[in-house]
């Protein structure tokens, strides 16, 4: 398989784990109980409503957390005395931050996660920080594996304005892990197209991630959808390389499709192994192109890419090789005949793709131009190689307007040759 290099999400629950220690130690490691007597100096509007229950069930708790040696055994004995007494919601926010508190002690995420969801059910805690509470509590649900509950925590921490550590990451993870792969894939593309309307960067991770799962999961439209909005908003070796794989792994395609596909490629520089050359090298077919396949082979010899022994290489190049001259020789005749009135659309085709192989781009237009308006043509390859065409001349505008015209099955090569287009033209190459 070719598609291998995605990035893949490993590693979670101890990552989560890890996270959530680092945040609580420094967010939440004062959430001590005040003594009614500190409490009393402060004024009446800031003033916390402890009941009494709770200031008598907290006491023992208090006097352990206080010793120099902590004893976690004894700690925990005292939590559901403390947890029953609660009454109101300052005495729910300070039984909420000791769970937290002793959770870090104990190494104890269930305790954490009910922590954090007391205070956060107080209503005490600052309004800066709800965000990060049920960030934190949604991480603990999702290394629980209780993924609603972390999709559900997790919004809340979007709603509230937290951006940090991605929640949206875990979110669509959340439905993967239990197999929801449409759904996660739905969610992830909203959150990739809610971006984008607002201007605001993409993060490359979730793309890669999602084309990942639409391709290890079969789903070749989602796959080729990611693919395409991978190298439109992070072009480059990997992405087109990864681009063109998952295309001609998920396409169906035959030859003819295979070759423009491949083409892409080729001129993007992202063929980047022998079965991808020999691929090339049968699509092209020495007895149709020899032309390119002699060029097509030599470029894999130079590049490390193709077996320099390999009796099939060197067999197939020695008779491309051979055809090579005689099609020169005879291409006058053949466009004369391409351009006669009555000429096929067979012929017309043949002047076209021997002329585009033979790296002659501006002479294959003139034909290809002829074969859209001749009857029998397959117009969306005849548009594709049209596009081809223009491309090499550099008529990068023309090309995407031809490549935008094209349907049916080749839509999606053509799309992605409409995007590598757009990207040479603004690079000014």
């Amino acid at each position: 398989m070719i598609f291998t290099r995605f990035a893949r999400v490993n590693g979670t629950a101890s990552t989560l784990a890890l996270g959530l220690a680092l945040a609580t130690g420094v967010v939440l490691g004062g959430a001590a109980l005040e003594s009614p007597a500190f409490a009393q100096k402060k004024s009446k509007a800031a003033k916390p409503s402890y009941s009494k229950a709770f200031i008598a069930a907290y006491g023992p708790l208090q006097a352990l957390l206080a010793a120099e040696t902590p004893d976690l055994a004894a700690m925990k004995a005292a939590i559901p005395a403390v947890v029953a007494a609660v009454e109101t919601d300052d005495d729910r926010f300070a039984a909420g931050g000791v769970l937290v508190n002793i959770s870090q002690k104990a190494n104890d995420l269930g305790l954490a996660a009910q922590g954090l969801e007391m205070m956060l059910a107080s209503g005490k805690v600052a309004p800066e920080q709800v965000g990060l509470y049920n960030f934190q509590a949604g991480q603990i649900a999702y290394n629980q594996k209780n993924y609603p509950k972390a999709r559900t925590l997790l919004q809340a921490a979007l709603t509230a304005g937290y951006t940090e550590n991605t929640p949206e990451t875990y979110i669509a993870e959340s439905y993967f892990a239990e197999e929801k792969t449409s759904e996660g894939l739905a969610y992830l593309s909203g959150v990739i197209d809610g971006r984008k309307a607002a201007g605001q960067p993409v993060d490359e991770n979730w793309i890669k991630r999602g084309l990942a799962v639409a391709y290890n999961g079969q789903m070749k439209a989602e796959a080729q959808r990611y693919a395409t909005l991978y190298v439109s908003e992070f072009p480059g070796e990997q992405s087109w390389g990864d681009a063109v794989a998952i295309m001609l792994n998920t396409g169906g395609y035959q030859n003819p499709e295979i070759l423009d596909l491949l083409r892409l490629g080729r001129r993007a520089g992202t063929l980047r192994d022998d079965r991808l050359y020999m691929e090339y090298v049968d699509a092209a077919d020495y007895r149709r192109l020899p032309g390119e396949v002699v060029s097509v082979i030599d470029e894999g010899l130079a590049r490390g890419l193709l077996p320099k022994n390999d009796p099939y290489v060197t067999d197939t190049r020695r008779q491309a090789a051979e055809r090579v001259a005689a099609d020169k020789a005879d291409m006058t005749n053949l466009m004369r005949d391409a351009r006669a009135s009555g000429a096929s659309i067979a012929t017309v085709m043949a002047a076209g793709d021997a002329l585009l192989s033979l790296g002659r781009p501006a002479e294959a237009e003139e034909f290809y131009g002829k074969a859209a308006s001749t009857a029998g043509a397959n117009t969306p390859m005849v548009l594709t190689r049209l596009g081809i065409a223009q491309f090499d001349q550099g008529k990068f505008t023309e090309a995407q307007a031809t490549f935008n015209k094209v349907e049916g099955a080749r839509q999606a090569i053509a799309n992605l040759w409409g995007i590598y287009t757009a990207q040479k033209a603004s690079s000014g190459m």
